[in-house]
């Protein structure tokens, strides 16, 4: 049993709004490895029994299947990119291009970064919804847990939060439901490892970045080598952009089977 299973049935636990489940004698959360000696059970505590969960499944198997359409996206978004520097790099160098070859590339670009935003957009939607309905679902088998499940939804929008929390519950979801399925079942094989969540996370962060810089440059650039620059501001987004939709796919993939574990236990 890890230490947050067995804190929670102390009678020395505590709970701080911040900080989640802590041990009441040294304010701190349980870091024993083996064994606690301080631990003193509460035999009137129950097993925890929530709400039934909801059916994630669906949104799950959703926001795979858009986050694949976010990919081709991207990949066309990038040889679209591409070709707009080759076009670039031609009328730098002194060479000719037809006035319908501008019109055809502009229109090409803007029609596939419309249908960029527009997948970028409804991805991030479906996200939030099956990423708060998973969160909600632990709660209803997890008695203590960090946050509300509205923190799930609510924290990819607050400025400084939305840099850690949305990740402090993911890793959450990982860790409780690995936690807990175990519990139930010592021989449950699980692939929920938090190393990826880390790198998930570092990649999301270094395009969220990007995107806004690049963004901002592009909004501005009118010259020649403004219009190149950001063409390839917006190439280097797209090749961070790749990565981070597939690690999110797996990301997703491996705790959608988890939750099917979750909801039979």
């Amino acid at each position: 049993m890890g230490s947050i299973e067995l804190c929670k049935t102390c009678k020395n636990q505590k709970f701080d709004i911040q900080q989640g489940l802590l041990c009441g004698l040294t304010n701190e959360k349980g870091s024993y490895e083996d064994a606690c000696g301080d631990f003193i059970k509460d035999e009137t505590k129950k097993e925890f029994q929530g709400n039934p969960i909801r059916n994630n499944y669906k949104r799950g198997k959703i926001i795979m299947s858009v986050i694949w359409i976010f990919l081709v996206a991207e990949v066309m978004f990038l040889l679209s990119g591409w070709m707009q520097l080759n076009l670039l790099q031609t009328v730098k160098s002194g060479g000719n291009i037809t006035a319908e070859a501008a019109t055809a590339n502009d229109l090409r670009h803007q029609f596939i970064s419309i249908i960029y935003l527009l997948v970028y957009i409804v991805s991030g939607i479906t996200f939030i919804m099956w990423f708060r309905r998973a969160y909600y679902n632990l709660h209803q088998k997890v008695k203590v847990l960090s946050y509300g499940d509205g923190w799930a939804a609510g924290s990819w929008f607050v400025p400084f939060i939305n840099l850690y929390r949305p990740y402090e519950i993911m890793k959450e979801l990982y860790e409780e439901t690995k936690a807990y399925i175990s519990n139930k079942d010592a021989n449950s094989v699980l692939n929920l490892e938090t190393n990826l969540l880390g790198v998930w996370w570092i990649i999301w962060l270094v395009n969220g970045v990007f995107g806004q810089v690049q963004f901002h440059y592009a909004k501005s650039a009118v010259t020649l080598s403004q219009l190149t620059t950001s063409t390839i501001l917006g190439i280097i987004g797209s090749i961070i952009g790749i990565p981070l939709a597939i690690i999110t796919i797996k990301v997703i993939k491996n705790y959608t089977k988890a939750e099917s574990v979750l909801s039979e236990n």
